[in-house]
């Protein structure tokens, strides 16, 4: 793979403004390759197949890592599940073909831990993946993740594509969407905790009974991880990336209290979904590769708490 990665290669990231995408950027950019490609949806609309496919004639990349789609946490997920099925599908329907139709020599999908089962067994396995019923709340996101990676898997073995998929836990850092409504669990609470602290009151909301677990990567972890993979992974399918580490959702939000606003108390809201008892992936296979994540929860949620500050909290009258 060492001509195919040289500074020269033409890499192509779909989604780089996304919280992964913009991870992936920063981390080639660091690498010193040379001619890394994005296009923004008005120049390539990936969830239009002639859009995708006339853009893909006229820059040719060599390497695709596909970060784009639409994703949200548990509230967006079952109160948006058309759109969360109909997008994330035709975006890697139409890249995963275009970069068949024109050449692509190495493609990397992104998924999502939320493809196992509810009730997996502890830690996930990659080879657990359809041997259960989906959690309900994100189901139709879920389907679509799995759809991208039987496709990844059906041009492979079909045509012969370098096509290959990797599995992240949940993600966090620079760039996440803090909005209330659309957001994943982590930056939802750092903006509720900053908030808390600005408006002076002393309870934080906190949905579920804070006994669901939870594993956490940070981005720039996951961004490392990727070209790691494009590098050295020879295998079919799909790999899990994560910690192998997780913790309570009360383990969770007293760790981003104690960052943001450690005077607050915390307040359970037993009537609010809170998803799937457990998502711990078995990250023994990428492991073996020789990857292990580097930045531990603490250290980021620090720097996450900061992006916030300078890039999305209002500034302090």
């Amino acid at each position: 793979m060492t001509e195919l990665l040289s500074p020269k290669t033409r890499i192509f990231v779909a989604g780089h403004r996304g919280l992964v995408g913009s991870a992936i950027l920063r981390h080639l950019g660091e690498a010193g390759f040379h001619e890394v490609l994005t296009a923004d949806r008005a120049t390539c609309d990936l969830s239009h197949q002639s859009s995708v496919e006339s853009w893909m004639s006229s820059h040719r990349p060599e390497v695709v890592l596909l970060a784009a789609g639409k994703v949200g946490g548990i509230y967006a997920n079952d109160h948006y599940p058309a759109e969360f099925l109909y997008e994330n599908t035709m975006i890697h329907a139409n890249v995963i073909h275009a970069s068949w139709q024109f050449g692509v020599r190495r493609l990397l999908y992104l998924g999502s831990s939320c493809i196992y089962p509810k009730a997996c067994p502890q830690p996930i396995r990659e080879e657990y993946l359809l041997t259960g019923p989906l959690e309900p709340t994100n189901a139709p996101y879920a389907l679509a993740k799995i759809s991208g990676i039987k496709m990844c898997d059906s041009y492979r073995r079909q045509y012969g594509c370098d096509f290959f998929s990797a599995m992240p836990t949940n993600l966090y850092g620079p760039c996440d969407n803090f909005d209330l409504q659309t957001s994943h669990v982590l930056p939802a609470l750092i903006r509720k905790f900053h908030e808390a602290k600005t408006q002076g009151q002393a309870e934080v909301e906190v949905w579920g009974t804070g006994t669901v677990r939870r594993e956490f990567l940070h981005v720039d972890d996951l961004a490392g991880a990727c070209l790691f993979l494009l590098k050295n992974f020879r295998g079919t399918g799909h790999i899990n990336v994560g910690t192998g580490e997780d913790l309570t959702i009360q383990e969770l939000a007293e760790s981003v209290r104690d960052v943001v606003y450690p005077e607050a108390r915390l307040k359970w809201n037993t009537e609010m979904p809170e998803g799937a008892p457990r998502k711990l992936l078995d990250v023994s296979k990428i492991q073996e590769l020789g990857w292990r994540h580097s930045i531990e929860l603490k250290d980021g949620l620090r720097s996450a708490y900061q992006w916030f500050l300078n890039h999305v909290a209002e500034p302090a009258a």
